[in-house]
């Protein structure tokens, strides 16, 4: 199922609240909503956003990170991977 970067967790939904925390991430960093090499908000803050537990919310980090969406640094948080630009097809 698609998320858009404004939806919501809803509680009865058929996916789990973690995939669909992520499937809402994936989509505000298509958006732009964080510009590569910058934090996203911490897991707290996005877990009292949309009423989630951190393990909830680091579950779905988790699996952007999985993707190469998003990146770890100890101690400083979580930030926006580079995009990836596909290499231009040689025509040799």
């Amino acid at each position: 199922m698609e998320y858009g970067p404004d939806d919501q967790v809803e509680r009865d939904a058929p996916a789990s609240p973690f995939q669909q925390l992520a499937g809402i991430l994936r989509a505000r960093v298509a958006r732009g909503d964080w510009k590569p090499n910058r934090a996203i908000p911490s897991e707290n803050a996005l877990a009292e956003h949309y009423g989630l537990s951190r393990p909830t919310v680091r579950r779905a980090i988790a699996a952007l990170a999985d993707d190469g969406l998003v990146y770890a640094v100890s101690g400083r948080g979580t930030y926006v991977a580079e995009r990836k630009t596909e290499e231009p097809v040689s025509d040799e």
